[in-house]
Order: C-alpha cells, then sequence, then structure tokens
C-alpha cells in the first residue's frame, strides 16, 4: 500500500499591486506547481466576498492566465445551496483558494454551513490550500473584531480555519494596525507576520515559515508592548 499523503504547505498571499508581472505571476505559479499535475483545477470558496460573481470571472481569469485549469466556485452564500455539490467541487478539485474579502463574514459562513471540519478533512488528506489578502487571513490561526472600531477596548479575537498555525495580516505596509492589535490580545511571544502587496508566506505542518516574492514584516507581543523584529527575508 502506499503511504498516506500528509498535509501541504498553506500559502498566504497577499496579492494586490505588485504581485501581477509579464507573463504571470511566479508566486501563483509556485502554488499551482504544488499541485504537482499540470494546469490544476481551483475550486473558488468566496464566502468572505458573499461569492461575488464579478470578483470571481476577474480572478478566474487571471488565475488561467497564470497556469491554472478550471476555477469553479464552490457555492456557500444564498438559499439555493446545495452542500453536497459543494462538497464534491472541493473534493475533486486540485486545489482550494480561499477568496478575498471581509474575514469575519467569510468565517461566519464557514460555521454555519458547518464546512469548516470538512476542509479540515481535505487538509489533512494533503489537499493544496492557499489564500488571497483576507482568505490568507482565514487561513490563519484568529483575526480580530471590534464592536466599536473607535475604541479599542472592545476588540476581541476569534478562531480562523487554523490551517496555517500563524498570526498575520496582508496589506498592512507600514502601519499594521491590526495585526499589532491581533498581537495585543494575543500571548506574549507570540509572532504575527505582515505580509504585504506582492508577496507571501509559505507555512509548513511543522509550522516553519518561508517568505516568498518580497520581504514580509514581523511582530511579536513582548513585555506587554508589540516590537518590531527582523524582517522575514526570502530564502530565510
Amino acid at each position: 500500500m502506499g503511504k498516506t499523503p500528509g498535509p501541504a504547505p498553506v500559502y498566504l498571499l497577499a496579492g494586490g499591486p505588485g504581485s501581477r508581472r509579464t507573463g504571470g505571476d511566479p508566486l501563483l505559479a509556485r502554488v499551482l506547481a504544488g499541485a504537482g499535475v499540470p494546469h490544476p483545477s481551483i475550486a473558488y470558496v468566496g464566502a468572505a466576498s458573499g461569492d461575488n460573481r464579478p470578483f470571481l470571472l476577474m480572478l478566474s481569469t487571471y488565475l488561467r492566465y497564470c497556469g491554472a485549469g478550471q476555477v469553479t466556485l464552490a457555492p456557500l452564500v444564498g438559499k439555493r445551496v446545495k452542500l453536497e455539490n459543494t462538497r464534491a467541487i472541493l473534493e475533486s478539485a486540485d486545489i482550494v483558494l480561499m477568496s478575498g474579502g471581509d474575514v469575519e463574514a467569510g468565517i461566519q459562513v464557514l460555521e454555519e454551513r458547518k464546512i469548516l471540519a470538512f476542509l479540515h478533512e481535505l487538509y489533512r488528506a494533503g489537499k493544496p490550500f492557499f489564500g488571497i489578502s483576507a482568505g490568507s487571513i482565514m487561513l490563519a490561526r484568529q483575526w480580530v473584531r471590534w464592536e466599536d472600531p473607535d475604541d479599542d477596548r472592545t476588540a476581541s479575537l476569534f478562531p480562523c480555519m487554523g490551517l496555517a498555525p500563524v498570526l498575520c495580516d496582508t496589506h498592512g505596509e507600514e502601519e499594521w494596525e491590526e495585526l499589532k492589535a491581533l498581537l495585543q490580545l494575543a500571548p506574549e511571544g507570540m509572532i504575527g507576520y505582515g505580509i504585504p502587496s506582492g508577496a507571501a508566506l509559505c507555512v509548513y505542518v511543522e509550522g516553519r515559515v518561508e517568505a516568498l516574492g518580497a520581504p514580509v514584516y514581523c511582530y511579536t507581543h513582548k513585555g506587554g508592548e508589540i516590537v518590531r523584529c527582523s524582517d522575514l527575508q526570502p530564502g530565510d
């Protein structure tokens, strides 16, 4: 009997300006190569954007330009969704993409549809996962919400999918305010990764991380303060 494959690395992409280059995106090319087949099919999870069709069309066109095969929506939003069909799309695809939008709204959809356990089963069985923007945060451990956006005292953490055992943010560039708020509520010693536009973080099952495309910002919670660490450099 062959050995059952273990979990594949999870790729957390920021996307956005700087990620698209002439001839395609080398970060997406690496993600697609991880499927181990030419022109891998992608199951597109658009829960964070309410299964927005124009966004799906835009991104799927670019994914095919970068070498993907068929990109199929795995629908989760709306009264007409049939979860058995959604599960079949997720199971048959070569890669699962968690797309962008609103992190909390996306996680709420996954919880309401009771599909988180199924996604974890696919991951443990070796199905590759990657995220873009909010989808990357959804794949990580936790994120932060505010009852009152103007009052940091109302901030609290909520769990995400946890396939990538890290804390991260995307597109924060120099300030990374939300990442710092997340770390402020996390235990001391935790590291948070700020993934800028045009970069990615590859997270291996044992927790090892690798920056791709550009340096990834690093912060930690130390002595009650959020402290900047040395950036994670590609090739480290």
